[in-house]
């Protein structure tokens, strides 16, 4: 479960912040969010998802909110997993581009089609072994590389240019008070936003038991926290170093525009190259390795969720794996093109969790634990939560507001190679936290409003046309539902509930296992005589 999160991306994208002056560890939010995102899923969702013995994140929503709803989350969980993909085969392609000395788009297509081929190929397996090794080869492959580093003529002393300004901003970072909203924001978006993942439930469902689940997840965000160390480390002597004496040449990789290749040129530059190589070697298997399990997770909720539950249930298992194949290809193809048009590795794996984070964490809050949600809140949570989120923009798509929120402001950057001038408003106010909010108040009242106005007759049954209030004895979710009282059904919790049926409505049910719990009432044994 650490080797899910501990990736190219990870390493990539924290030694990246840390080295950005203006930005530093003070703002490396990643690797604190993702490790504490661990630890609430650990203590609030891992335990009733695998008890409830749910096999993918969507089959929940599916269970309550309907298919047709489960495939509208599918889709920012879809989006979610090709910005994480993308961010991973960017790390990849920068490190290549260095090692090999080719063109960063070249690398990153290659990268691409090595790690869709072996996860058609070997598919949960090679999940599995990769990310084993993959965090062996970090841990080793970074440690030994940064000693040279830091021993490196051309860097300074660490501890010095922390907080004082030599070749560029101290790499520990600050935040100003101006900022402080739109870091808490940031931190939210990656703590809660780094849960509703088929990446990690992935891990969570296939526990043994719903503790081992818990105890995995509290292990993995210590392992987060310990694999970061030397991506920080890497960082830091990005931002003490005096490149004009080393091999590089003088002018630093920021004023190139290849701060998301920090971690690659200082193992490139800065250590022996025998070093080197085994450092670049390292975090090229970590790169790899993340790759295919995200692009495997998303194609497996597509495979079940989408494709087998909404469209075809009968299925067989042979047809399942090749429409896995199918959409690892595609998936895959789409993540690579995300990681050619953006430039920046931690932008891309910032993105990742922004649409999980506004949309799906909501939803998952009130399917889980908001009794009496329904379709239609469902659906106006999504649309309050899509809206809102995109009013903001989004810089690193170049996405521009429709709402300029209190305390935005223009952001200049200049190309090293064009010269031209880009301006971006940055949004200071905390409208990702405002929007999943939003997305969360939208569906309860939605929810509740619905129910009382079919329950109460002000509506009539005919406009019930999601099935979510009045018609839950539906076909397509009969077998999950519990009657309780004699006229109202609703889905069962985690209590086993004991129903009491009378004869006329026991006749109408046919799944009488699921309604009985297993023990026969006097009514339903009545009834079976009759």
């Amino acid at each position: 479960m650490t080797a899910t999160w501990v990736g190219g991306g990870y390493i990539n994208g924290t030694a990246e912040n840390v080295y950005l002056p203006g930005f530093g560890l003070a703002w490396a939010q990643a690797p604190f969010g993702y490790a504490l995102s661990l630890v609430v899923g650990g203590m609030f969702f891992a335990k009733p998802m695998r008890s409830r013995g749910y096999v993918t994140m969507l089959d929940p929503f599916q269970q309550i909110y309907g298919k047709r709803m489960g495939g509208l989350l599918f889709i920012p969980a879809l989006m979610g997993e090709i910005f994480w993909s993308a961010a991973i085969l960017s790390a990849l392609g920068a490190t290549l581009s260095v090692i090999v000395d080719i063109n960063m788009n070249t690398s990153v297509i290659i990268s691409a089609f090595i790690a869709i081929f072996y996860t058609l190929v070997g598919g949960l397996y090679s999940v599995a072994y990769t990310d084993v090794v993959q965090l062996f080869c970090i841990f080793l492959g970074l440690w030994v590389s940064v000693p040279f580093a830091l021993s490196n003529p051309a860097v300074s002393d660490i501890g010095l240019t922390a907080k004082t300004k030599v070749y560029q901003a101290p790499w520990l970072g600050s935040v100003e008070t101006a900022d402080i909203f739109m870091w808490l924001d940031g931190f939210c978006l990656l703590m809660l936003g780094g849960i509703p993942w088929q990446v990690y439930f992935q891990r969570v469902l296939s526990a043994s038991s719903a503790t081992y689940a818990q105890v995995l997840s509290f292990l993995a965000a210590f392992g987060c926290l310990v694999m970061a160390v030397p991506s920080v480390l890497i960082g830091a002597i990005g931002a003490s170093t005096d490149w004009n004496q080393t091999s590089y040449g003088p002018v630093s990789p920021m004023m190139k525009d290849k701060s998301d290749m920090i971690l690659p040129i200082v193992l490139q530059h800065l250590c022996p190259p025998y070093i080197s190589f085994f450092g670049l070697g390292a975090v090229s298997a970590a790169v790899m390795s993340s790759a295919d399990s995200s692009i495997l997770s998303a194609s497996s909720m597509f495979a079940r969720n989408i494709y087998q539950l909404a469209f075809r249930q009968s299925a067989s298992d042979r047809e399942i794996v090749w429409v896995m194949r199918i959409t690892i290809f595609v998936f895959g193809a789409l993540a690579t093109t995300m990681a050619l048009l953006t430039g920046t590795v931690y932008g891309l794996w910032y993105l990742s969790s922004d649409l999980v984070y506004v949309i799906i964490f909501p939803q998952l809050i009130s399917v889980l634990f908001v009794k009496g949600t329904n379709t239609y809140g469902s659906v106006a949570g999504y649309i309050f939560g899509m809206l809102l989120r995109i009013s903001g923009g989004e810089p690193y798509l170049r996405l521009p507001p429709f709402i300029k929120y209190p305390g935005y402001y223009l952001e200049r950057k200049v190309h090293f190679k064009t010269q031209t001038v880009e301006y971006f408003i940055r949004q200071r106010f905390p409208f990702k936290t405002m929007s999943m909010l939003a997305s969360f108040l939208a569906n309860v009242l939605f929810s509740y409003l619905a129910k009382y106005l079919f329950e109460s007759g002000k509506l009539s049954p005919k406009y019930d046309f999601l099935d979510a209030v009045l018609s839950k004895h539906s076909m397509e979710i009969m077998d999950k539902t519990t009657l309780v009282g004699n006229d109202n059904i609703i889905l069962s919790e985690l209590a086993p509930v004991k129903p009491r049926l009378s004869t006329t409505l026991a006749a109408t049910f046919t799944n009488k296992e699921v309604l009985s719990d297993g023990e026969s009432s006097p009514d339903s044994s009545n009834n079976e005589h009759e």
